[in-house]
């Protein structure tokens, strides 16, 4: 470690005893209780630079002394400055030391006066102290991606306020901005995927904070992000990383740059008034690559050059397709072998009937997952009570083993009366895939233990003669117990001959 300099108040009394009180080397190294070493030293140095009048130099201030006295003296034995914003910079890439980098400077700097290397290490951590708290640490090339929402909302024409996503690279600071409508699970997906299509690969880690809307289960040891967050980190083979409760240091770079984006942009919008989330938008991406290119005041180079050569060389591709946001649900297999979605039927194979699954819901599609694997696809549909069935799910005719077919059903119809049985045979008659209709079928013949058979058999019969063979029906005829109205088993009904029915003679 260098010796540390005298301060010049007590370089000035050394020159002050020598000059004008006349006191040899000892005397004043007694006298100051200093070495007297260090008396000859600063007596050379005065010599040197021809300060020997008193009279001069008691009224010279301490910058100009300092400046005539030591940086001349420092100049004859100059050290070879290294660049400690470089040297910050390398310290980004994978797998780069600050040992090799003192190699490397010291070999850069042949018969030149260079630091040592522990001299070398005290004087960039001097170095780094003087940065702001989000460049002192050191961030791996490409390794981590920091996001945040600015604190700030913006103020829309119709009354509603617009949010601010930010994203910013460990290594250079590369900082992505975009405005949502919110910060709700939709709103941060949306920023994600942006940002990382706007950088142009994919870097290991994500470090957001502990938003409700991303993370399911906030721990400060073990955090539990959403399915959705989970899903999203699976399609772009990244992880999510949330930084400790309570604890800014653990995303320092993204609190950085959600300042810089407030004074660089926001700042600079605040007079002007937007329709809408779009036209916020569009003014932001308007400035950020100006944000981007602003070099820096302490490093060489700016965001978007460091970007270039630090960090997107790191990244990893992004996949072929955007990530479309997904919503998860449980749902067991019924025995026709479909699930059902928000009102509609998507068929599975029909191996997994009893079983349940999960289903993961985007807005285009239905994919079926067991166990982690998908067992079927399907573009998603908003017909309600309507079926989506994949040829290949149904099961082969002639397997002997299958638990539910129409012969069975319509025999199960058959042990409560001939009217049950036909209209069990209709009701699978109205689908493509008589598969479509065991559901219903098998409401219908569960009325027997509510109703009874006999009872059962009666309302079939009636909605034989109302052409109107549905379970619906059925249940409504039993329930409004118009199968023991007398008569219900006649023909058509008609009028009877009444003195205030007039006729149609009434009207010739």
């Amino acid at each position: 470690m260098p010796a540390k300099r005298m301060n010049l108040r007590m370089i000035k009394d050394v020159l002050r005893l020598k000059y004008e009180a006349g006191l040899s080397h000892q005397q004043i190294a007694r006298a100051l209780r200093i070495s007297k070493g260090v008396v000859a030293k600063y007596v050379a140095a005065a010599e040197a630079a021809g300060l020997t009048d008193w009279a001069l130099l008691r009224e010279m201030g301490e910058a100009v002394l300092e400046g005539r006295l030591l940086v001349r003296r420092a100049s004859s034995h100059a050290v070879a400055m290294p660049d400690f914003g470089r040297v910050h910079q390398e310290l980004g890439r994978k797998g780069v030391t600050l040992a090799l980098l003192w190699e490397e400077y010291a070999a850069a700097h042949p018969g030149q006066r260079t630091w040592g290397r522990t001299q070398f290490y005290e004087h960039y951590r001097r170095f780094a102290g003087t940065l702001k708290r989000s460049m002192r640490q050191v961030h791996r090339a490409g390794e981590k991606l920091f996001v945040d929402y600015a604190g700030p909302t913006v103020a829309l024409r119709d009354g509603t306020r617009a949010s601010v996503f930010v994203a910013a690279m460990g290594a250079s600071s590369y900082t992505f901005a975009c405005a949502t409508p919110g910060q709700k699970l939709e709103d941060w997906i949306t920023g994600l995927v942006r940002a990382l299509h706007f950088l142009g690969g994919v870097p290991p880690l994500i470090v957001p904070d502990n938003a409700r809307a991303l993370i399911a289960e906030p721990d400060r040891y073990e955090p539990r992000a959403g399915a959705t967050v989970l899903d999203f980190a699976r399609h772009y083979a990244t992880s999510i990383l949330p930084a400790r409760p309570r604890a800014p240091q653990d995303k320092a770079k993204v609190e950085s740059a959600v300042q810089v984006v407030e004074r660089w942009i926001l700042a600079r919008l605040r007079h002007r008034r937007f329709d809408s989330v779009f036209d916020l938008d569009s003014a932001i991406a308007q400035l950020l690559p100006e944000l981007n290119e602003r070099p820096f005041q302490r490093l060489p180079g700016s965001r978007a050059s460091t970007f270039a050569e630090i960090d997107r060389p790191a990244l990893q591709p992004l996949p072929r397709s955007r990530y479309e946001i997904a919503r998860f649900k449980r749902a067991r297999v019924h025995i026709d072998y479909h699930v059902q979605v928000e009102g509609h039927f998507y068929s599975v194979p029909h191996a997994l009937v009893g079983q349940e699954i999960e289903v993961r819901i985007t807005v285009t599609a239905i994919e079926c997952l067991h166990r982690g694997r998908r067992v079927a696809a399907h573009a998603r549909s908003t017909r309600q009570g309507a079926y989506t069935t994949v040829a290949e799910h149904l099961p082969a005719a002639h397997r002997a083993h299958l638990e539910w077919t129409p012969t069975r059903l319509i025999e199960w119809g058959r042990r409560i009366g001939v009217a049950c049985a036909e209209v069990v045979e209709r009701m699978l008659a109205q689908h493509k895939h008589p598969e479509h209709g065991y559901r219903r079928c098998l409401g219908l013949l569960s009325l027997a233990r509510k109703y009874g058979p006999q009872r059962l058999e009666a309302a079939c019969a009636l909605a034989l003669q109302l052409g109107s063979c549905r379970y619906r029906s059925v249940r409504d005829i039993l329930a409004n117990h118009r199968d023991r109205s007398p008569g219900s088993d006649e023909g058509e009904w008609t009028s009877p001959s009444h003195e205030n029915v007039r006729g149609p003679g009434y009207y010739q």
